[in-house]
């Protein structure tokens, strides 16, 4: 095992179609873990493995694989950039060190390009930036450079610069070393030859490097002596600042190139082991002990210390699940026993894996910094803590969107029924955006996921995968219910014929749960505010559970509720006759009243949209939208194309995709994300609940 310094933890991250599986593939071959490039349009990538990748080429599932380079170890995932994936990104960005955006050259910052920066500036990630496809037609590198200022509002500094563009783009210019490099396509780019910077560029180059000192010199009291005294710096100076301004999480340096051409991914290569953290130069986590948040465990990079390791993703096997774990601390062996203390259970490590994409390497022990694959493990979930059962510690979960769709399943025969519990029970653990469960009124069974394709994926892996014939249903929106008043009611279950009887009896008040912005916060909230002589401290848990089952169906249209603060005011108990039982039916009518009490209202679903369109169809998109209850937030010009950024809510845009093409004879596209979750208008509500 190299030492930890040498190791780099990192994630490729970008907008569907930026290339970044392309940039994946380049890395794996230049660094010797592959001797043949794959192409993600010929289906060959290593790192799209399933079927479903390779014939829709886009990446579903993150692949993990280590490869070397310089003498470092570079743990890499790939992850995919569809927003029905999000949880992929989430969870591996959650478990990363650093990361590298890929922006694809002709179109800069995109609306999926955002919403995988802000996860990874909610994890603190240093990340570099790539600005790919510089070969592709309308390429612009200063315009995806602002793109990424105005946008993402970070401090992108260039750190080479593109020669050329388009059909005319031969190589980068390198501002440290000030050479030109031009890549040799017949050798597939693995061999390159530094020159002298053409001259009608060296003017360019010379500007641009002078803004890179600049703002790599805040970072360095060294490098801004030698900027302020007008010294020409050397490289390793302008390396350490920059280094150090990444680390901080205040500058992201900027390389060029063009994947699919080969131009520009060793330089990349170079940057991650000399900018991005090994695992000794994140931040320590702050975990806690399992019994109480409050009592705070920092949680540090040392093999020397006690196991805790998070598991981030768990893929089902026939031949058992595999668990992927990213060690924070100590030491894990194959034939150990770990304890999960999120479940509070005991679990076997039979076999520990370093994986590269879906072919796995055993190994004897891992140790913290690694991000290994484990089989053995019963009772673990996505986002379970693993330690040291004699010092148990919980590190922080991760936490997932809310689902937006859902559709009716069923098997096809009575033998398929049995098989169709256990493989949706299966796809539940390894995808913690899918759920399931049976409307007690239909019988049906409800999937609910992210997204169109999503659903469609995962009803794909039951018939293929899991051999479970079934029939679905035509997709529909999850809506929510929430209140907008603040409302006070009781309830009482009391059940007493002579003997040991039933009593409960609470009183709860409930708020509307708003964020800054106004919007329902996509959750509901419990407190007590009452004394034990009221209600008894050890039925307090019990009341707490009752209101929480009592969410899943609202009085409106027995949608689940979101957006309310739920308090326990008031009550009564009976020193021989109440129980949890008691207690926790007593807060599920009490909350039924009060729900009726405070306003009740339906929610539905609001998505994100971002449609790229000629310029001839701008006005027939717009008034689709328009037609479709949207809000236009934002409209550019953009080459010989308009970009339209609108809010519509999700039950109007189910087939987009086709009304789109038809609108601009096949030329437009578009992306979509949730947003946020508004209230139906009235009219439009009778309609989905009369």
């Amino acid at each position: 095992m190299g030492s930890l310094e040498k190791i780099r933890n990192i994630g490729i991250m970008a907008h569907i179609d930026a290339g970044k599986t392309t940039v994946t593939e380049r890395i794996l071959y230049y660094t010797g873990k592959t001797y043949k490039m794959g192409e993600v349009h010929e289906g060959t990538a290593v790192m799209d493995y399933l079927e479903e990748e390779q014939r829709r080429g886009i990446t579903i599932t993150s692949a993990a694989t280590k490869c070397p380079w310089q003498g470092f170890e570079i743990n890499l995932i790939d992850t995919p950039g569809h927003i029905d994936f999000t949880a992929e990104v989430e969870r591996s960005l959650r478990v990363l060190d650093g990361a590298v955006a890929v922006f694809d050259g002709s179109e800069g910052v995109q609306a999926q390009s955002e919403t995988v920066w802000r996860q990874g500036q909610k994890y603190g990630l240093p990340c570099l930036c790539f600005i790919n496809k510089m070969d592709k037609t309308g390429a612009d590198f200063e315009m995806s450079l602002q793109s990424i200022h105005d946008k993402l509002l970070a401090n992108a500094v260039p750190v080479e610069i593109p020669i050329g563009a388009e059909d005319s783009f031969v190589g980068i210019i390198d501002l440290i070393a000030m050479k030109a490099v031009f890549y040799e396509a017949k050798e597939l780019g693995a061999k390159f030859h530094e020159a002298e910077i053409p001259s009608e560029l060296m003017e360019k180059a010379r500007k641009y490097r002078a803004r890179m000192i600049e703002m790599a010199a805040e970072h360095d009291e060294e490098l801004m002596a030698a900027f302020i005294n007008d010294t020409p710096p050397d490289a390793e100076a302008i390396r350490r600042a920059l280094r150090k301004g990444t680390l901080e999480n205040k500058l992201n340096p900027v390389f060029v190139g063009s994947a699919l051409k080969y131009v520009g991914i060793q330089r990349l290569l170079d940057g991650v082991v000399a900018y991005l953290p090994s695992p000794l130069e994140r931040p320590t986590i702050q975990g806690h002990k399992p019994e109480d948040e409050t009592k705070k465990i920092p949680v540090k990079c040392d093999p020397e210390g006690s196991l805790v390791a998070l598991a981030f993703k768990i893929i089902t096997d026939t031949h058992g699940d595999l668990y992927f774990l990213r060690l924070y601390q100590g030491m894990l062996k194959t034939n150990s026993r770990v304890l999960n203390p999120n479940r509070d259970k005991r679990e076997n490590i039979m076999r520990v894996f370093e994986m590269h994409a879906n072919e796995r390497k055993i190994l004897e022990s891992a140790r913290a910094g690694d991000i290994v694959a484990v089989v053995g493990l019963r009772n673990t979930l996505t986002g379970d803590t693993l330690c040291d059962p004699k010092k148990p510690v919980v590190l922080p979960s991760i936490s997932f969107p809310q689902t937006v769709i859902t559709m009716s399943i069923e098997p096809r025969s009575a033998a398929e029924r049995a098989k169709l519990g256990d493989a949706l029970e299966a796809l539940r653990r390894e995808d913690p955006t899918f759920s399931y469960k049976t409307d007690k009124e239909t019988g049906q069974t409800v999937i609910s996921g992210m997204g169109e394709l999503h659903l469609e994926i995962l009803q794909h892996k039951l018939v293929k995968d899991m051999k479970v014939d079934v029939r679905v249903g035509k997709p529909r929106v999850a809506y929510k219910e929430t209140i907008t008043q603040v409302a006070l009611a009781e309830g009482k279950f009391v059940h007493q014929t002579g003997g040991r009887g039933q009593y409960g009896h609470v009183v709860l008040q409930v708020q509307p749960l708003l964020d800054e912005e106004g919007h329902w916060r996509p959750r509901v909230e419990f407190a007590a505010n009452v004394t034990s002589d009221k209600v008894p401290h050890e039925y307090i848990t019990a009341v707490e559970r009752g209101v929480k089952e009592a969410t899943g169906n609202g009085v409106l249209g027995g949608y689940p509720v979101i957006g309310v603060e739920v308090t326990l005011v008031d009550g009564s108990y009976h020193p021989v006759d109440s129980s949890d039982l008691a207690f926790e039916q007593a807060a599920a009518i009490a909350f039924e009243k009060v729900l009726k009490e405070a306003g009740p209202v339906l929610l539905e679903p609001v998505m994100r949209v971002q449609a790229v369109v000629p310029d001839s169809a701008f006005g027939a998109v717009q008034a689709d939208l328009l037609s479709k209850r949207g809000v236009i937030l934002d409209c550019r010009v953009h080459g010989t194309m308009r970009v339209v950024d609108a809010k519509v809510p999700l039950v109007e845009l189910f087939g987009y995709s086709s009304d789109i093409r038809s609108l601009t004879a096949g030329r437009g596209s578009f992306t979509m994300e949730p947003m946020t979750y508004e209230r139906v208008p009235e009219q439009v509500a009778k309609g989905i609940l009369f």
